[in-house]
């Protein structure tokens, strides 16, 4: 029998789709420098791009597509045996760190959001572990201190963007009767509004209407974010972490959205094993890797769907 996909036992509350519309979607590393990001992605895609430890490693994002990991896929293949296998697959793009004032510009941050706005979803990375030897740009790790600086960048962003966009609507009216300015200029100032209360865009109430004007600004908080919690391997194995009940207090407070631990030290280790050994390790030590949850998860976040055909080659 194909194996059967893992029910959820309670489908989270939808919110209003904020975002592209479009089958080529595309998901972010987002987080300050060091915390495991350039790690991350060399996991997930199997690369090998530049990780030091040193700030603005990376410049120019990278970027890869990771397939999705799905046994009736592999199921499938060995039934039918086709001359091609295509899996569906994740577009990751790894995006340099940002620093406090990056909406400014300060660690070519104005470069570095714009590369966020260009994605459709975000994974927040964020440093959950003590290594003198891996430096952090604030000297001290604090996860929630580093949640409260990138969130507070992308926001401030987007009321710099809202703030031009009122002036241009309101612009415009002055030459123009079109009562469709006036619908969004009003929306806009929602938006500002929300957002200088300190909220994010897509945790706000929609309408439909406004989510149409909305998804044309690909504003930086509309995003979806799920969290990435790196520990290391010791605490990923024992699945505790003197950080995480604050992260997760902070996370229910601000949205709610999903939160993954995991440990960049481990995976990067276990990619570097054969398959067999690999399994061994997981089996003896009790211990299975999180970039399948990541994956799935991210894929989801982003509202892409995936489906098989199976049958003789055409």
């Amino acid at each position: 029998m194909p194996p059967k996909s893992a029910k959820s036992k309670e489908a989270p509350a939808e919110r209003p789709i904020l975002g592209r519309f479009s089958s080529h979607l595309k998901i972010g590393i987002v987080g300050l420098p060091n915390v495991g990001k350039s790690t991350l992605f060399n996991t997930l895609t199997k690369l090998a791009i530049p990780a030091e430890n040193f700030p603005f490693c990376t410049i120019e994002p990278n970027e890869a597509r990771v397939n999705i990991p799905d046994e009736r896929f592999e199921w499938l293949c060995q039934l039918y045996k086709p001359k091609s296998e295509v899996s569906a697959f994740l577009e990751i793009h790894d995006i340099a760190g940002l620093v406090r004032g990056a909406h400014q510009g300060q660690g070519l941050g104005n470069s570095f959001l714009s590369h966020i706005r260009a994605v459709d979803g975000i994974f927040h990375v964020l440093r959950a572990f003590e290594d003198p030897d891996i430096i952090h740009v604030d000297d001290t790790v604090d996860p929630v201190r580093d949640l409260e600086i990138i969130t507070e960048e992308l926001r401030l962003k987007d009321v710099e963007f809202m703030e031009r966009k009122v002036e241009d609507i309101e612009k415009s009216m002055k030459r123009s009767n079109d009562k469709q300015l006036k619908i969004e200029l009003e929306c806009c100032q929602r938006v500002k509004a929300l957002l200088e209360e300190g909220k994010d865009v897509r945790l706000g109430d929609w309408k439909a209407a406004d989510i149409e004007i909305l998804n044309s600004f690909q504003l930086l908080t509309a995003k979806p974010v799920i969290y990435l919690v790196n520990m290391t391997e010791k605490d990923y194995q024992r699945k505790k972490n003197k950080f995480l009940p604050k992260i997760h207090a902070w996370v229910q407070e601000h949205g709610g959205e999903q939160i993954i631990p995991f440990s960049c030290a481990f995976e990067r280790n276990l990619s570097d094993l054969p398959a067999d050994e690999a399994a061994k390790y997981c089996e003896e030590n009790k211990i299975q890797s999180a970039l399948p949850k990541i994956i799935k998860t991210g894929f989801s976040a982003i509202n892409l769907i995936y489906f098989f055909t199976a049958g003789p080659d055409e």
